[in-house]
């Protein structure tokens, strides 16, 4: 009732006939401008600290006003590009449709109205959080409910409850259907910022734009532009791409990663095996060996045979994989899917040995007489354990002697482990929670109940592990002791273990940024378990490398050091490397590595160039 209109409303339209007008002098237009209404669309505004250069106000803009204009003062980091908008006044028609698609709010309307010019290019203007003209005027219009242009929230994903999932190995999360993913697809503001944010660059507004089209055999292709495993990144990539997304500043993120997942899983196969045969090339001459069959050493083998080269993988377990196959375990990377992608590369000729280790069923010095160029891509897939009393207990275990246990359990191939009712787990990453929701589905499994407790150095706000791992790993059980510093195995008085003693963590850096935890030992704890798991980090194995070569990499902390950015190591030129002993682990670090590394074997190689006689 209160917004009703008064009947004699219109009436009051009348005075004006009889109210003298009123005359505004020519220098008061614009000496003294009468303030402009609250919802004016004025000129703009545009805070540089909050503008991340996405450019959805330049796509939108109906009659092409808006320029994105790169800055040379602007630093070009993840999560933004040194890009801002400039507006040319002499077509913009304040619309305010760039104001209501603003990502991250950074665009406004003022009240600001009054510009004099009679040179036309004098009209075109780089807006920032004073405006126009350096003068600070109140905002004006802004976007509202009704005005909103973007959909801020993800959909959902479908997946197993905590009860239904934590006795099995049973994949966990189920996938989009055909309707939500393109739905998810819709969401996509198109701008690239998580390409340059990927380390791969995969081309995810395109791929995505596929899924929007319902055009999956376009999708894939753009997905083999750049990463041969999808089927594994569409799972368990650490989707960095996901944390720049320019939605997250206003609202949830694109699930870039599970609609990656849902073009490998609904494409038909003979849609899939066209394109992946479609883009074998016959150019290159040249046979390249590679050891490992990891990330980066499939990445790299698949490319180099997609340009014709001749490809021999070397690798030391009974399947192909590498920390894919043996350290994740099947409930977020069953093995189906980690075989169709490895097929896929084998059907274009690249040939997988598997059973045979460098270093011991041949020899590296062997594969550098019959190969032109060797690639290293053996990984970080060894055990690192934690020097506290006691760490050396039977009942201590290590995250990469357990894992791959895991895998072959899962698998079928052994039929039991030797878990405890109870167990301590140290360690905060992502394979921590590896071993700990490993271990609560091995005692459910076994006992019908479990007990993993998990201990790490950081608190909750700085956990390394994704945050999806910590919350279900709460869902299925793991209880957590984090801001806690392991100092001793405790052992009862029959020898046995009966938990780990902690300090309360302080601080884990120096003002340096170095590793240098400090603890508070007037705060103890004591965390029960009969069994230890240590998952503190992996180290690399360079069993296969003679003294003098080994001298030549450079290998500081695990890493080779003396490598260029093509992957090519300095002063032997016979010789890549990439992946983790590059970069560290990280599976799709690995992919781009192998990427870059077959680009520039391609170029050691063109044209019979460096290729042995």
């Amino acid at each position: 009732m209160g917004n009703k209109k008064n009947f004699f409303a219109p009436i009051k339209a009348w005075k004006y006939l009889v109210k003298k007008p009123i005359s505004i002098p020519m220098e008061d237009i614009f000496e003294n401008p009468r303030e402009a209404a609250d919802r004016y669309r004025g000129f703009h505004a545009n805070d540089w600290e909050k503008c991340i250069g996405c450019g959805t106000c330049s796509e939108i803009c109906p009659t092409n006003a808006i320029v994105m204009q790169e800055r040379e003062e602007l630093p070009d980091e993840d999560g933004s590009k040194p890009e801002k908008p400039a507006i040319d006044y002499g077509r913009c028609t304040f619309c305010g449709l760039c104001v209501d698609i603003c990502t991250t709010n950074s665009l406004t309307m003022t009240k600001e109205y009054v510009h004099i010019s009679k040179d036309v290019d004098d009209f075109y203007f780089l807006p920032k959080e004073n405006g126009i003209h350096d003068i600070k005027y109140e905002n004006a219009y802004v976007r509202d409910e009704v005005s909103e242009l973007l959909d801020l929230k993800r959909y959902d994903m479908v997946g197993l409850e905590a009860d239904e999932r934590k006795d099995s190995f049973i994949e966990i999360v189920k996938g989009f259907s055909k309707e939500t993913a393109i739905a998810e697809a819709s969401r996509c503001v198109e701008c690239g910022i998580c390409t340059k944010t990927c380390p791969a660059t995969m081309n995810i507004p395109e791929y995505i734009l596929s899924i929007w089209k319902d055009d999956l055999e376009e999708g894939v292709d753009w997905l083999y532009k750049t990463n041969p495993l999808p089927g594994v990144c569409g799972r368990i990539c650490t989707h960095k791409c996901e944390t720049a997304c320019a939605l997250g500043n206003r609202g949830e993120a694109v699930s870039i990663r599970w609609l990656k997942r849902y073009i490998v899983d609904n494409t038909p196969e003979e849609d899939y095996e066209k394109v992946v045969l479609a883009n074998v090339s016959k150019g290159g001459e040249g046979k390249v060996a590679i050891v490992g069959a990891g990330p980066a050493g499939i990445s790299a083998g698949y490319y180099l045979r997609t340009m014709g080269y001749e490809v021999d993988i070397f690798e030391a377990m009974p399947l192909a994989g590498g920390v894919m196959r043996y350290g994740i375990p099947q409930y977020r990377l069953p093995d189906y899917s980690l075989d169709k992608d490895i097929s896929f590369i084998e059907k274009i000729g690249v040939k997988i040995h598997t059973n045979t280790q460098v270093g011991k069923d041949i020899q590296l010095e062997e594969l550098h007489s019959k190969y032109d160029v060797v690639f290293l891509g053996t990984g970080f897939f060894g055990a690192r354990g934690l020097n506290i009393p006691n760490s050396d207990h039977k009942d201590v275990h290590l995250a990469m002697d357990f894992l791959p246990q895991v895998r072959d359990f899962a698998r079928g191939v052994i039929k039991d482990i030797d878990v405890h009712k109870s167990a301590v787990v140290i360690g905060g990453g992502n394979v921590a929670f590896d071993v700990a929701r490993s271990l609560i589905r091995l005692q459910e499994i076994k006992y019908g109940k479990s007990d993993v407790k998990l201990i790490a150095l950081e608190n909750e706000e700085q956990l390394p592990a994704d945050r999806e791992e910590y919350e279900e790993g709460m869902e299925e059980g793991i209880k957590y002791q984090l801001g806690c510093g392991p100092q001793e195995v405790m052992l009862d008085d029959k020898g046995n273990i009966k938990g780990v003693k902690g300090f309360k963590c302080l601080s884990i850096f120096d003002g340096q940024h170095r590793f240098n935890p400090q603890f508070d030992t007037s705060d103890v704890k004591m965390v029960e378990g009969t069994q230890v798991y240590v998952s503190i980090g992996q180290s690399p194995d360079y069993s296969y490398l003679d003294k003098e070569l080994e001298e030549k990499l450079g290998i500081t902390r695990g890493k080779i050091t003396k490598i260029g950015k093509n992957r090519q190591v300095e002063g032997v030129d016979w010789l890549f490397a990439g992946g983790d002993i590059v970069q560290g682990p990280d599976v799709i670090h690995g992919i781009a590595d192998g990427h870059e590394a077959a680009k520039a074997i391609d170029e050691y190689l063109m044209n019979g160039k460096n290729k042995k006689k």
